[in-house]
Parts: C-alpha cells; sequence; structure tokens
C-alpha cells in the first residue's frame, strides 16, 4: 500500500512529497510568524497616534504655561525663547497680531488676534510639517504665544527595530508546538492507513477507537463499518459458493455416473435411451444454474440491458400461462390465469417480466405439490402501477423467509434437505430485475395458503435513474 506520505497526482504529472506531520508544523510556525507581523503592522500606526497625542498634548500644556509667564512677567522674552528651545520646541511670540519672526499660517495669526487658542493640530509652519499649539496672553488683547514641534515619525523604526525579538519568539513558539500539534492531528489518520493495510491483507478483526475529534470518530466509524461489511459479505460469498458447488456437483455427479456406466457397458441398449434423457435432464439443469449466474453478474454489475416498451401485461400473463400449461398438467398441478377483460397497460421490458414469471413459476412447480393450485394474474394497484403477480398452494413462507426472501440462498440455506429448493438464486434474480424495471417485488402469504409474489411495474415511462439504465436498448441480452 503506498505510502500517504508521497504520492503521485494522477493525470497532473506533478509530483508532490512530505509528510503531513512537516507540512502541518511548516503551517503552524508560518502562522506564528504572520500573526506577529499582522500584530506589529496594527501596532505601529497605533503607536505613532499615540506618541503624537502626548506631543500635542504637551505643546497645549506648554503653551497655556508659557502665555501664563507672558501675563505676570515682563522679563526677557528671548530668554524664554531659549528655554522653550532647548526643551525641544519653537516659540513664536505674537504682539499686536503680528509673529515675532515670519512662517506662521495667516489662519493662527488671526485666531490668537481676535483672543481664540489654536488647539494643538499639524499645521504647514515656514514651510516644514509641524505640530502646533497657540494660547492668547490673558490680559494683553492681540498678543500670543504659539509653540510648534515636529511630530513623530521615529515611532515605527523604533516599534520594527524591536519586531524582531517577537518575531523570533512566536517563530520558536510556532516550531515547538507544530510539530507535536501535527502528530496529534495525523495519527488518526495513520492508524486508518494502517488498519486499511490490514483489511487489504486479509484482516477482518480491525477495529479503531472511537474517541477523539469528530472527525476522527467518524473516520474510525468508517473503517470500523467498511470491516464489517467486508466481514459479512464475504461470509456470504463462503455461503453462496459452498451452495452453488453443492447444486453443481449433484448434477454433474449424476452425468458422470451414467457416462461412466454407458462408457463400461453396464447399461444396454434398452437403457440407454433413459440414461440419454437423464444425463440430458441434468445438463439442462446446469445450464439452467450457469444461465442464472450470469444473469445476476450481469445484474449487479449493472450492464444488462433493458428495452421499454408499451406492454400489455394482461396478455403477456395469459402467454405465460399458456407456455407453462403443458408442464403444470403433467405434474398434476392446476394452473390457472386471472386477468381483467381490460388491457393492463405498462411501460417495461416484456423479455425482462417474462424471465421473473418464469422464475416464479419455475419455483412454484418445484415446491407445489400436486393437485395445490397456482395462480398467474395481472392488474392495476394504482393509476399509476400494474402488477403481475403469483400465487400457490405449497408450503409457503414464513414471516420470518418472508424478510431475507431475496437474499441470495438465504431459503436454500434453510431448507436444504427438508424440502424441494432450487439453486438459491431465483427470487434473487427476480428482486434485480425488477429493481431494474425501475419496479419492485413483494413476498407474502397467498390465500391459495401459499407463497404470494407480486411485482410493481410503473405506467408511465421510467426515468433513466429510476429504471438504472439508459431509456434506449443499449446491447443483446
Amino acid at each position: 500500500m503506498p505510502s500517504f506520505a508521497r504520492w503521485r497526482a494522477r493525470g497532473s504529472g506533478v509530483r508532490v512529497t512530505g509528510t503531513l506531520t512537516a507540512r502541518a508544523a511548516a503551517v503552524t510556525s508560518l502562522v506564528a510568524v504572520l500573526s506577529v507581523l499582522a500584530t506589529a503592522l496594527v501596532a505601529v500606526p497605533v503607536a505613532v497616534r499615540v506618541a503624537n497625542r502626548e506631543v500635542k498634548e504637551s505643546l497645549s500644556r506648554e503653551a497655556t504655561l508659557v502665555a501664563d509667564l507672558l501675563a505676570t512677567r515682563t522679563g526677557d522674552g528671548d530668554a524664554l525663547v531659549r528655554r522653550m528651545r532647548k526643551r525641544g520646541f519653537d516659540i513664536y511670540l505674537v504682539v499686536a497680531g503680528r509673529a515675532s519672526r515670519g512662517g506662521l499660517p495667516d489662519p493662527v495669526l488671526r485666531t490668537l488676534a481676535s483672543g481664540g487658542s489654536v488647539e494643538p493640530r499639524i499645521a504647514r509652519v515656514a514651510g516644514r510639517t509641524r505640530l502646533i499649539s497657540g494660547k492668547p496672553v490673558p490680559g494683553r488683547p492681540g498678543n500670543g504665544v504659539v509653540l510648534t514641534a515636529s511630530p513623530v515619525t521615529g515611532t515605527a523604526a523604533a516599534v520594527w527595530s524591536r519586531l524582531w525579538l517577537a518575531l523570533l519568539a512566536g517563530l520558536l513558539t510556532g516550531l515547538a508546538a507544530g510539530p507535536s500539534l501535527a502528530r496529534r492531528l495525523v495519527r488518526p489518520i495513520r492508524q486508518a492507513a494502517h488498519a486499511a493495510s490490514r483489511l487489504s491483507a486479509g484482516d477482518r478483526s480491525v477495529r479503531l477507537a472511537t474517541n477523539g475529534p469528530a472527525e476522527a470518530a467518524d473516520l474510525a466509524d468508517a473503517i470500523n463499518n467498511l470491516a464489517e461489511a467486508l466481514t459479512t459479505s464475504e461470509g456470504r460469498q463462503r455461503d453462496f459458493l459452498l451452495s452453488v458447488s453443492h447444486e453443481l456437483r449433484t448434477p454433474l455427479t449424476t452425468i458422470k455416473g451414467y457416462a461412466e456406466a454407458l462408457a463400461d457397458g453396464v447399461i444396454g441398449p434398452d437403457g440407454a435411451q433413459r440414461a440419454g434423457q437423464t444425463v440430458l435432464s441434468e445438463a439442462e439443469r446446469l445450464d439452467r444454474l450457469i444461465a442464472d449466474l450470469l444473469v445476476l453478474a450481469r445484474l449487479e454489475a449493472a450492464d444488462l440491458p433493458v428495452e421499454f416498451l408499451a406492454v400489455d401485461l394482461a396478455q403477456l400473463v395469459t402467454a405465460a400461462g399458456e407456455a407453462w400449461g403443458g408442464r403444470y398438467a403433467a405434474a398434476g398441478v392446476p394452473l390457472r390465469v386471472e386477468v381483467p377483460p381490460d388491457p393492463v397497460q405498462a411501460v417495461t421490458d416484456p423479455g425482462r417480466v417474462r424471465q421473473i414469471l418464469d422464475g416464479l413459476l419455475e419455483n412454484a412447480l418445484r415446491v407445489v405439490p400436486p393437485g395445490a393450485p397456482v395462480v398467474l394474474a395481472a392488474g392495476l394497484r394504482r393509476r399509476d402501477l400494474a402488477t403481475v403477480e403469483v400465487r400457490d398452494g405449497g408450503p409457503g413462507l414464513t414471516d420470518d423467509d418472508l424478510a431475507v426472501a431475496f437474499q441470495r440462498g438465504a431459503l436454500y440455506r434453510r431448507y436444504r434437505g427438508i424440502r424441494k429448493v432450487g439453486s438459491g438464486l431465483g427470487l434473487a434474480m427476480a428482486a434485480r430485475l425488477a429493481r431494474r424495471l425501475a419496479g419492485e417485488i413483494e413476498a407474502g402469504h397467498a390465500a391459495e395458503g401459499g407463497a404470494r409474489f407480486v411485482v410493481s411495474l410503473p405506467v408511465a415511462r421510467p426515468s433513466a435513474d429510476a429504471a438504472g439504465s439508459p431509456r434506449r436498448r443499449h446491447g443483446d441480452p
């Protein structure tokens, strides 16, 4: 079984390698790195805005302080300017609506001249982008002070310079946690792969624990159900092969015995005709068994052709009754045909319906004792459903038998050696044929005392999906 760690993409010509564990670890590390980068991308603008807000608040406080000093003192303004510049601020004094030097925007001068304050904001001062804040000098109309400072631009570089620490920490954390997490995630897949390998090797005792995440439990359930289904299927196949081999061996033994007797001269001319008839009868029995097996195989492979036509089931049932009348009469079993006076129209394959009826009539003839009736009938169950049925006065079926009547070989295994049985294929084949015709078959108890089999067929043309095959004929039977 190829390892799931290395596989070839069919049809693409691309070979994909590497374990799922390694990929999960790599993805975990990549996610950690991307998370740190995304956090930094969000944090840098926020840090810049916070730093600029702090500078604006500081400008506003300092501008208010300087304005108050100018209102209470008549000291040297030049000394005050030098002190502010040492603290990182650039100062403009406004006297009678005019700045001590050029560069201030006119709206700022007009605001201070009118006695208003200039709230901290970004403005162009002397051709540069600056943060400014202006305050009027109390008690001195037209006078004021403006402080400016450079906006924060180095915060982004500072954040990025420290980012490598967080990036390295996130990367190391991802590399450490990734392999452990990946192994935990991949463990159910490895267990399922190992279980599948054991199943392919013939070990049907494989069972997986259904614990862990829901997806892992679903995978384990699927493997367990597959193991149980394989066990059941192989058991049925063994039983079926045993029953078929028994059915094949019986006529072969008879044919071989008569052939040896004829070859050794044990059977003289007087008994040759009877021996030939026996050999022919057993050969026909083998032929029917092989034909049934072939039909079942084609039905299970869904390649048995069907041809949907408008059919009068009453006429088809009448023809089947006439064909089987001689054999039933020779066996002492009365065969009665019941059809309504009007046609029973259906859209189906008449040859396949006749195949179903022939199988049911042969089964009835095998089990019904002389004198017990067999009824072949046609009718309408609903406006969209027509039926054909076979009822008999034989030993019938129990309720338990009805539940498994159409399982291949089920009734054969139950009644082999107890009463006359066929190969165990007829009813299974009838059920598959009915489904192929977009119909169904039911088993029940007949009013005559035996078994009752009813085949329901559509009156209108079935769809291709319902019929299990295209509407047109696509092969010979």
